[in-house]
């Protein structure tokens, strides 16, 4: 299998190409540097060759100029020699099978997960709540796992959330304590948070990771791009959406061992955000992630402007790396090139604590693994162009690359189906007095209290006028909620099992 072309080293004056082993690629990587240094042209080099080999990629296009993978480059005289001096073999201008995601839905096609699959404990970490409030919202999960309340959007868990304020007393009687300040807080949060945009996140139809993973019918990985200039401002929505994503790829892809090539890349831009304020707890869990998602297929490539942004237990992590200039300006900059230089395996022609504040842009340190998993000595490399556009494209050309999308009418029209804000509205519409049938002391199937309930059902099962009932969608949705108790236990999602949450 053909590997990815990394560039041509310039350290030494054979000029020997650096490459990138596709069976080493689930080995996950690093590429570093400051600003305008060449880190994104690196990572759309990257993913083109991933591409080309048939592995989807999960990216995120914080600046806006990752979109231009969709579209061909225009070789110039620039780009021509850079080619000539690499050796770039069947170089030519082209774009990528690209798919653009957004999470406002104004820039890509809508991502979206229920409530219930982002769980309480990272829902708590985007509402940036504390310890007793977040004990309150997981009362709140369990309150509706309990009672086979669907937790989908916003508006559900608003309901859910009055709810538990009127019927405070008996509910903290059997959950815990839930103090009308903890819900109040919570409220605001979500408030907040929803006139940020991000209530759009929450919602049906949720995003399928399958459709994270296609491939053309030629053979080519397509990419998915997640239009993140707005969303990073909002770092702890942004980090979280990601970490949810990549938990759910660990949790529902199977183990597959080492492979010829990774079954997905998924590149972690910004990758500071993350970690800042991370609880050790949390910073353990996505350790465990990183080490053990390997063995599913999934490379892990974090991209950051610091090498000492990724912790170290994870830092050890990354196999393969990339560290273009770091301008050693402050104390904080030289303990940065310090430790990027610790990190490579030392190359006795290069002095790599020298070359990285030297480094020109589109020049790297490179390291990669090689044959049977051993890092090669870092070399100082001369990074190859990628065919794509190397910056923005306009409006005209995205939305021709999303009227072409294949998953354009799956995910384009929000779904609304029965949840919990239609449950508890029936439970409240019917107060009508049961008829108690003297031989059961059960009420009575002729009853109108019977009869509300029997609609109630038939109105769940099979939708209504406006809303999609379950037997419809109960295909796309079975891995989403299942029942325990004919449907009233709702599977967690992922970030409950993985990241755990107070019991």
């Amino acid at each position: 299998m053909e590997p990815i072309l990394v560039g041509k080293a310039v350290t030494t004056s054979d000029g020997s190409k650096v490459w990138l082993l596709p069976q080493y690629a689930n080995r996950h990587g690093l590429v570093a540097g400051a600003t305008g240094t060449g880190k994104t042209v690196t990572l759309m080099t990257l993913a083109e060759g991933f591409s080309r080999l048939g592995v989807p990629v999960v990216l995120a296009d914080v600046k806006g100029d990752v979109a231009g993978l969709a579209v061909a480059g225009a070789a110039g005289e620039k780009i021509q020699a850079r080619v000539a001096e690499i050796g770039v073999p069947g170089y030519r201008a082209e774009g990528s099978p690209t798919i653009f995601w957004d999470l406002y839905g104004k820039l890509g096609h809508p991502v979206r997960a229920t409530v219930s699959e982002i769980g309480p404990t990272l829902l708590g970490r985007i509402l940036e709540l504390n310890d007793t409030q977040e004990g309150v919202l997981e009362i709140v999960f369990k309150l509706a796992d309990d009672n086979g309340w669907l937790l989908l959007d916003m508006d559900d868990l608003h309901t859910l959330l009055t709810y538990v304020s009127d019927n405070r007393k008996d509910i903290s009687a059997k959950y815990g304590l839930t103090s009308t300040q903890s819900i109040a807080a919570i409220q605001r949060a979500l408030l907040q948070l929803g006139q940020q945009g991000g209530d759009r996140f929450f919602g049906e139809p949720a995003l399928e990771l399958s459709d994270l993973m296609r491939t053309t019918q030629d053979g080519r990985g397509v990419i998915s791009i997640l239009a993140a200039d707005q969303l990073i401002l909002k770092p702890r929505l942004y980090s979280s959406f990601l970490l949810w994503l990549l938990s759910e790829l660990f949790e529902k892809l199977p183990e597959v061992g080492d492979l010829d090539k990774p079954k997905l890349v998924f590149v972690f831009d910004e990758a500071h955000l993350l970690f800042d304020d991370a609880t050790p707890a949390l910073q353990q869990r996505v350790e465990q992630v990183v080490r053990l998602i390997r063995s599913k297929g999934v490379g892990v490539y974090f991209c950051s402007q610091f090498p000492d942004d990724v912790p170290d237990n994870i830092l050890g992590q990354l196999g393969n790396r990339v560290q273009h200039a770091l301008r050693a300006f402050t104390p904080r900059d030289q303990k940065a090139v310090r430790t990027a230089a610790e990190t490579f395996v030392p190359n006795p022609h290069l002095d790599v604590a020298q070359a990285i504040s030297q480094l020109a842009t589109g020049e790297a340190l490179v390291s990669m693994l090689l044959d049977k998993g051993v890092p090669m000595p870092v070399e100082r490399t001369l990074i190859a162009p990628p065919r794509c556009r190397m910056g923005s494209i306009t409006d005209a050309e995205r939305a021709q690359v999303r009227a072409g999308s294949p998953v354009r009418a799956k995910y384009d029209t929000t779904v609304d189906r029965q949840s919990a804000t239609e449950m508890l509205a029936a439970r409240h519409a019917d107060p009508a007095p049961q008829a108690v049938s003297p031989s059961t002391g059960k009420p009575s199937p002729s009853s109108p209290a019977s009869g509300g309930i029997q609609q109630t059902m038939k109105d769940v099962m099979f939708g209504t006028s406006r809303r999609q009932g379950v037997v419809e969608s109960m295909a796309k949705q079975a891995a989403r909620t299942v029942g325990s108790q004919v449907g009233r236990q709702i599977l967690r999602g992922v970030l409950g099992g993985i990241f755990g949450g107070r019991r």
